[in-house]
């Protein structure tokens, strides 16, 4: 990609209701924009990351058996009486009419749909379990949108739905998808707990949190110093210092964190309201177990950037930066197109900044965007090139041959 081509520009200063690094620095790099509160366009470089986030989640979703699908976002008012949560969820749902006077909401969740679709489709054991999962848009209705793109009322998440026949069933596939969620975080670079935490407008039952450690966060959380045992504050209360009450070793300790994802035990209750049933082995008739798991991607490409940031601007890591290396040339235009070409031709992403700028004004722009190598090319380089890691300090003088071998 050419830099000169790339929309939109940096910019020098962040907007001025700005507070959180995420908002700050995704701004100023080009990555997203602001419609209204809450509301963001995922330019084309906060496109790429994202893309890169869903990715990781695909894979290990599709080796839990998940099958990607993808369910429509405008519901009628009819499927969310059926379980109460058109009056339940009042509060965070979009609802409105349209001409005729019809009410519809706009999803914050698929529970409902997926259990219609469940009873569409099911009817004798041997057609369960199923695991189903989308990536959409969701709205919800914040009271006080902010943090950047952390909290917002339209963002995108990826759900998956399990169907079984039995309890055991169900608890053995929510332990596996645990798991697969833990695979995705720990790809994906975070320091995080799974946190038991309360289930809101999902279920009366607890859930799993996964919160990503960090001094920006909105959630307290509570965890072992030892153990792997974790709460959320709306559980817990304040209890730092106090003896663990798993492990009986460790100590509670207090951090600030960012959920990214949760998972959601549901039981029968669904299937009951919404008469999902399947009949089993015997002929008898019974309801569907039910749970569903969430990661919030755009959500994700936040919490990377207040975790791995400076004062120069993002630190992206590799696994999900918007291209492997960033070219830059200081009047070595000839030169630097030859390497470019032969860059593309090796399959590495590669930006190039081929503006007719300052060196410190490439240099900057680069710290901001914040891909994990860059790439100079000067009359001082000679027949090499310079390599430098966005998240140090070194520099080395390496032929381009060994920059290839080290990308790939």
């Amino acid at each position: 990609m050419l830099q000169s081509k790339l929309f939109p520009k940096t910019r020098k200063e962040a907007p001025k209701e700005a507070e959180s690094a995420n908002h700050q620095l995704l701004v100023r790099g080009g990555f997203m924009d602001q419609l209204m509160a809450g509301s963001w366009t995922l330019l084309p470089l906060g496109w790429r990351v994202v893309t890169k986030i869903n990715q990781i989640i695909r894979e290990e979703m599709n080796a839990v058996g998940g099958q990607e699908m993808l369910m429509p976002l405008l519901h009628p008012r009819k499927i969310w009486d059926q379980t109460g949560r058109w009056e339940k969820a009042k509060e965070v749902m979009y609802q409105f009419k349209d001409t005729r006077g019809k009410e519809f909401a706009l999803s914050f969740t698929h529970e409902e749909i997926v259990m219609d679709l469940l009873r569409k489709n099911v009817t004798s054991h041997k057609d369960l379990p199923i695991y189903v999962y989308h990536f959409s848009t969701k709205f919800r209705n914040e009271a006080r949108p902010r943090s950047g793109i952390l909290r917002g009322r339209e963002f995108m998440m990826k759900d998956l739905y399990s169907a079984h026949t039995t309890e055991k069933d169900m608890w053995d596939y929510y332990e596996k998808v645990k798991i697969a969620y833990s695979k995705i975080f720990k790809r994906l670079g975070f320091d995080f707990r799974v946190t038991d935490a309360p289930g809101g407008v999902f279920t009366d039952g607890n859930t799993h949190e996964f919160q990503v450690l960090a001094e920006g966060g909105e959630d307290t959380i509570y965890f072992c110093d030892k153990c792997s045992w974790g709460v959320n504050k709306e559980l817990l209360g304040d209890k730092v210092g106090k003896e663990c009450p798993k492990c009986k070793k460790g100590k509670i300790v207090e951090s600030r964190a960012i959920e990214v994802g949760n998972i959601f035990p549901l039981g029968t209750w669904y299937a009951e309201r919404m008469k999902v049933y399947y009949t089993d082995d015997k002929g008898k008739k019974k309801p569907v177990w039910f749970a569903s798991y969430g990661i919030g991607s755009t959500r994700v490409m936040g919490a990377l950037v207040e975790v791995s940031h400076d004062d120069k601007g993002i630190i992206w890591y590799p696994q999900v930066a918007p291209f492997d290396v960033h070219l830059i040339d200081i009047n070595q235009k000839g030169k630097a197109k030859e390497i470019y070409e032969k860059l593309l031709k090796e399959k590495v992403d590669v930006l190039w900044d081929d503006r007719d700028v300052a060196a410190g004004e490439k240099f900057a722009d680069a710290d901001l965007i914040g891909i994990p190598v860059r790439m100079i090319i000067s009359a001082d380089t000679g027949d090499k090139v310079e390599w430098k890691e966005r998240a140090g300090d070194k520099v080395e003088i390496i032929t381009l041959d060994q920059t290839i071998k080290r990308l790939k």
